[in-house]
């Protein structure tokens, strides 16, 4: 019969080893994910600093650039100085593993070799016929054959368990030799990374000192340009407000703040409601280079800026992409930002600014990550940007609790 007593806390043991490398592992696909979106997203920033270096972009974009080039590296730096730690964890472990079977074996094989040498001996002094025509009685001569194939398997076992040892042995050696490999990769790549952001940091200083000394001139370029964004902002809350207002006269209401909602509508804004910082980003890949709300200028920290919602830059020709399933409510030019695209789910909305090219039209049903539109590219920075704003009725909402891990 099992003893369950002692069966229990082995299964136990193994079910949390087995969990715990599955973890270990996912951890370090994701690490690896992450560290690879990141020496993409570098190289992105990297191509456009060049491209917008012979356009002779302001110094202004110029620091932009390099400091969202200095914070992809920050973030580089951090994320493989994580996998070498889980290396290093991984390392460790085998490495106690490794002595352990070593230890194992050699206890093994020493075990083996004793039941050689007694059958050995036991053969040399008696055969085995001997053995059982010496037997008393039946019963004797038929536990004393059970006893020879018992020890016989025995040996097979002990024989075949060896084998099995001596296989995971070489197997962990070889993925210990891997494993440091790996570590020393991520090593020497940190090492050219922190030299880069040493090199960019000494460049950012240089175009830091060369603003400072006409600090006002380039604040009142910022100034400008937040009145610019202003216009815009203000055109898409009149696109809400009208958008609202269509909508409830359409079924007889003259609220004009909030959508009046059907229960199909209620729904879908309870399920958009229930995703909320796990909905996808509108891009297929790009990086936040402003956030939302009234915060500092990234270069001119006496100047504050405000954002509606995001801005997200991406690769030129990039898409957007619906967040979650709705209907298209509204398309339209906005001044000095192209055109935009408007999409309802239920009381909430999320708008996608700055298209060059729209591939929706006004009542289309829209699913989530379906690409709605191509974003258009500055001529004047080469930058790939989209506004991408977020609302429930006429309150706006910040994108960053929105969507994963934004």
């Amino acid at each position: 019969m099992i003893d369950l007593k002692f069966t229990r806390p082995v299964l136990c043991l193994f079910i949390f080893c087995f969990s715990f490398q599955i973890s270990i592992a996912q951890d370090r696909e994701a690490l690896e994910e992450r560290r690879l979106e990141l020496r993409k997203e570098i190289n992105r920033i990297n191509e456009l600093r060049i491209s917008n270096q012979k356009k002779q972009q302001s110094v202004l974009g110029q620091v932009e650039d390099l400091n969202q080039q200095i914070k992809s590296t920050e973030d580089l730096i951090k994320v493989t100085n994580q996998q070498a730690n889980l290396l290093t964890r991984e390392i460790n472990t085998n490495t106690n593993k490794i002595g352990e079977l070593r230890k194992e074996l050699q206890e093994l094989k020493e075990d083996y070799s004793k039941m050689i040498r007694r059958s050995y001996k036991s053969k040399s002094q008696q055969s085995r016929i001997m053995f059982l025509l010496s037997s008393e009685n039946f019963l004797q001569a038929y536990k004393r054959l059970q006893y020879m194939k018992q020890y016989t398997e025995y040996r097979k076992q002990q024989g075949e368990q060896i084998k099995a040892s001596t296989q995971e042995l070489q197997q962990l050696n070889s993925m210990l030799l891997e494993q440091k490999e790996d570590k020393e990769k991520l090593i020497v790549e940190n090492r050219k990374t922190r030299a880069e952001l040493e090199k960019n940091r000494k460049s950012q200083q240089d175009l830091v000192a060369q603003i400072r000394k006409r600090e006002g001139d380039f604040a009142a370029q910022i100034r400008k340009k937040q009145d610019e964004i202003n216009e815009i902002d203000r055109a898409i809350d009149r696109m809400i407000r009208e958008s609202i207002a269509k909508a409830n006269a359409e079924t007889g209401s003259s609220e004009r703040d909030t959508y009046e909602l059907t229960p199909a509508a209620k729904a879908l804004a309870a399920d958009f409601a229930k995703n909320k910082g796990k909905l996808p980003w509108p891009v297929r890949s790009g990086v936040v280079t402003m956030k939302f709300g009234k915060q500092p200028h990234p270069v001119v920290r006496s100047v504050m800026v405000n954002n509606n919602g995001v801005r997200i830059d991406t690769d030129q020709g990039g898409k957007a992409r619906a967040v979650f399933t709705g209907t298209v409510s509204e398309v339209q030019a906005v001044k000095g930002a192209n055109k935009a695209v408007m999409v309802r789910h239920g009381d909430y909305i999320t708008i996608y600014n700055n298209l060059e090219k729209v591939f929706v039209k006004r009542g289309d049903q829209v699913l989530t990550e379906q690409e709605i539109g191509e974003i258009a590219t500055s001529k004047t920075n080469g930058k790939t940007t989209l506004h991408f704003l977020l609302y429930k009725n006429n309150q706006k909402m910040d994108p960053a609790e929105w969507i994963f891990q934004m």
